[in-house]
């Protein structure tokens, strides 16, 4: 416990190979005030303590002043220039005076307002008469009215016990006879049968262990609750704040995320679904029924396989001879290849090739077609 409650205390040992990182450095340790923040704050206590103190003092003038100065003086509070005029002795009397009076009244409004109160004197030869034997008193009920509605009263109470009796016959009997006896309501011929010492405490057993699996289970699913115990001096580090602890997201993350997964999931199964009309639909109700799409009476006329592969060589070949035509009407394309050790000549630049105009033979020959066809 001493531990626990001052963690600033350093720990002692003989070991000196023992290491530990401090507590208040530690990743998941409060963040600490340094001293100049300590030190405005003791500044700032001490202020509001002057303060509270004058705040005292100008609203309770009444209180002295406290000083261990010997020689320090001051004028009386009450007897300064600017004092509020005070009451002379004769008033003060005359106020005492009307309170006493008031004070008189009001006990004799009591006396009057409650007569059942006894009158108190210590005037021993003084007499009265009884307030209720009075001419003009309420009448009052007899002996015999009370005695009677006495009497209503214990057979009530007494209903009122056999009531709880028949409700509760596990309750016991309490009787002063010592020689009274009777039989167990449990154990009567007509009592309903029950189990004995053994069953119960096997039933009681049973019931212990699948709450301690329950518990064992709630805890095992659910790390994110604290762990309840009664020993004050029990502690532990946060399985969830350790250092080694994976980074948590919140809440709102996680269903943010997990909404994102079903979107795509559902996303995904609408793609498949699109992209694969050929696949067949999965269900689980037995009775489901439906007409296939290819074979619906609006569905388009399908080609056979054959018919497919000669369409799929047609395009190749109509491909290949189209890239052969773009390589023969425009030879200033490069030829693109992926294997890196291919080498060739340039068309333009071999032996056999004709000789090649330069730019501005070929300008001035364009401009002489051109005056030409004017």
């Amino acid at each position: 416990a001493v531990d626990f409650a001052h963690p600033e205390v350093g720990v002692v040992t003989s070991d000196t190979t023992a290491t530990a990182h401090c507590y208040f450095d530690r990743a998941s340790a409060p963040e600490q005030e340094d001293l100049e923040a300590a030190e405005y704050r003791r500044q700032v206590l001490e202020d509001a303590a002057a303060l509270k103190k004058l705040a005292v003092d100008f609203a309770h003038p009444e209180l002295g002043v406290v000083t261990s100065d010997p020689t320090a003086t001051a004028r009386c509070y009450f007897d300064r220039a600017s004092a509020p005029q005070q009451e002379d002795k004769e008033e003060v009397e005359y106020r005492r005076q009307v309170l006493a009076d008031a004070m008189a009244l009001k006990k004799l409004a009591v006396d009057y307002a409650h007569p059942e109160l006894a009158v108190v004197t210590s005037d021993t030869a003084s007499t009265a008469r009884c307030y209720f034997d009075r001419a003009s008193a309420p009448q009052q009920e007899s002996l015999v009215d009370v005695q009677y509605r006495q009497q209503v009263l214990e057979d009530a109470a007494a209903l009122k016990s056999l009531a709880v009796d028949f409700a509760h016959p596990e309750v016991g009997v309490v009787t002063s006879d010592t020689t009274a006896t009777a039989h167990c309501y449990f154990d009567r011929a007509s009592a309903p049968e029950q189990e004995d010492l053994e069953a119960a405490e096997y039933r009681r057993q049973v019931l212990e262990d699948a709450a301690a699996l329950k518990k064992l289970a709630v805890d095992y699913a659910h790390p994110e609750l604290g762990v309840v115990t009664s020993d004050p001096t029990a502690t532990a580090r946060c399985y969830f704040d350790r250092a080694s602890a994976p980074e948590q997201e919140d809440t709102e993350e996680a269903d943010y995320r997990r909404q994102v997964l079903e979107d795509a999931a559902a996303l995904k199964k609408l793609a498949v679904d699109y992209a694969h009309p050929e696949l067949g639909v999965v269900t689980t109700d037995p009775s489901v029924t439906a007409r296939c799409y290819f074979d619906r009476a609006s569905a388009p006329q399908q080609e056979d396989s054959e018919e497919d592969e000669y369409r799929r060589q047609v395009s190749e070949d109509a491909a290949a001879l189209k890239k052969l035509a773009i390589d023969y009407a425009h030879p200033e394309l490069g030829v693109v290849t992926s294997d890196p050790s291919a080498s060739a000549r340039c068309y333009f630049d071999r032996v056999s090739a004709p000789q090649q105009e330069d730019p501005e033979e070929a300008e001035y020959r364009q401009q002489v077609l051109e005056d030409a066809a004017a």
